[in-house]
């Protein structure tokens, strides 16, 4: 028989309601949410009060590195940092080596995740100017997406066939998800920076060179494209106030959605001059301004979802100077705090929380059962204490890369436990490395 858990006394917070009360998990589901649940024979009891209860966080982008560059990461590591975070079900990126581009490549990867991952997975199709029949031949349930690089990109990934972009747009089966950055702009900004500091330009540049002129050059095509076509369209990682204007306010059925990590609301261009190319990511962290425009825009739902972008480099590749070191933050362990930071700071409520981490996800990519505390549901649970601050030390991070942006930085929130299809996948400090994950299933 599997294992029963009842979690008390917990403050659940679900579909725009916080109610306290208890959740009993059955055979990997939620089985019932009540007020009071009596404790069944030979159940487990778990007394969250004072706690937090909500749904796993759904990461629709990250780069868990694996085929190809394991020394980086690997399905293992940076799952096991995943649900230590709160991340119950990741979506991973194409870039890898080999590149995830035909739908033979897409299985591989599903039958690695289901040796190595402890959480739960799906993959993204990647585009190319030349895989047309293998995006439309795609089954709807097989990937989370189609990913399509409209910038500058690892390997022959960028998409700058106009021909192709148009016929991804009009003929992709399922959402397409962009990564939208103007890749003739940013060269010729490197050429100018290049020429004024040689190779050694300093890291405050980066936003300069990966420029807010370059992010919306990209985004307002992919929406141009989208409404052309009428695509169901999802554009990654946004961080310009700018870009905002191209996206419509509220959580109704939209075919055009958007994205915003969490390092580009918790940081800005101000950082770089202590944390330097720990936070050199693409596109690039900006300005004041534009992080507090998209706080803003959280809250009046133009963006859609918050997630990692996960995108672990060694410690050595980050370390060197502007042009060397590549792009690309770890931050699946810590995200569901940096997230909560402006709750502490009385920006967003819990609720708009858990709908752009949980509930969005789920609805926008089609999760089947997952993203909301009802029953019925799949158990993928993280319990939080808002009270319980704590500092980031290199000593706890678990990615493989063994660094973290967040290193010294306090947090006023933590995660306690972490389940995943109803088993305890995190607690105090302790990863269980017994479970695995399940393949996300979509009801598409």
């Amino acid at each position: 028989m599997a294992e029963q858990i009842l979690i008390k006394n917990a403050s659940m917070v679900n579909d725009g309601r916080i109610l306290e009360g208890d959740l009993l998990i059955r055979n990997g589901r939620i089985e019932q949410i009540s007020p009071e649940i009596a404790v069944p024979d030979q159940a487990r009891v778990l007394d969250a009060e004072g706690r937090t209860l909500i749904p796993g966080m759904i990461d629709d982008q990250v780069h868990f590195r694996e085929p190809g560059a394991t020394h980086k990461g690997d399905m293992r590591s940076e799952s096991r940092a995943a649900v230590a975070g709160g991340i119950t079900s990741f979506m991973d990126m194409p870039n890898t080596n080999p590149q995830t581009t035909t739908r033979a490549a897409l299985e591989e990867k599903y039958v690695l995740a289901a040796e190595r991952s402890l959480a739960n997975y799906a993959f993204y199709l990647g585009a190319t100017n030349d895989n047309l029949d293998e995006i439309v031949r795609v089954d709807p349930k097989q990937a989370c997406g189609i990913k399509v690089f409209m910038g500058a990109s690892t390997g022959n990934m960028l998409v700058d066939s106009e021909k192709a972009l148009a016929a991804i747009f009009k003929d992709a089966p399922i959402l397409v998800a962009t990564h939208c950055e103007d890749t003739p702009t940013i060269m010729h900004l490197e050429q100018t920076y290049r020429e004024k500091y040689g190779e050694d330009v300093p890291i405050e540049c980066h936003p300069e060179i990966r420029s807010a002129e370059a992010c919306y050059l990209s985004s307002s095509m992919a929406v141009d494209l989208a409404k052309k076509h009428d695509t169901r369209l999802h554009v990654l990682h946004l961080t310009t106030a700018r870009e905002l204007e191209l996206f419509e306010a509220g959580s109704a059925d939209k075919r055009i959605t958007a994205e915003a990590c969490v390092h580009h609301l918790y940081f800005d261009d101000r950082d770089y001059a202590r944390k330097g190319s720990f936070i050199k990511c693409n596109p690039a962290v900006k300005s004041k301004s534009d992080r507090d425009a998209l706080r803003k825009a959280l809250v009046d739902g133009r963006i859609d979802v918050v997630a990692t972008d996960h995108a672990p480099h060694t410690l050595d590749e980050k370390l060197n100077s502007y042009f060397n070191a590549p792009a690309g933050l770890p931050l699946v362990q810590w995200a569901l705090p940096m997230l909560l930071e402006l709750y502490h700071d009385r920006l967003i409520s819990l609720e708009q929380v858990v709908e752009k981490t949980s509930h969005a996800p789920a609805r926008l990519f089609n999760v089947a059962q997952r993203g909301y505390l009802r029953e019925g549901y799949w158990a993928d649970l993280a319990l939080v204490d808002l009270n319980n601050p704590t500092r980031v030390e290199r000593r706890d991070v678990l990615y493989k890369c063994g660094w973290s942006p967040m290193e010294g930085e306090r947090l006023r929130s933590r995660i306690v436990a972490t389940f995943v299809n109803g088993q305890m996948a995190y607690r105090n400090g302790r990863v269980n490395d017994a479970i695995l994950g399940q393949r996300l299933e979509f009801d598409r």
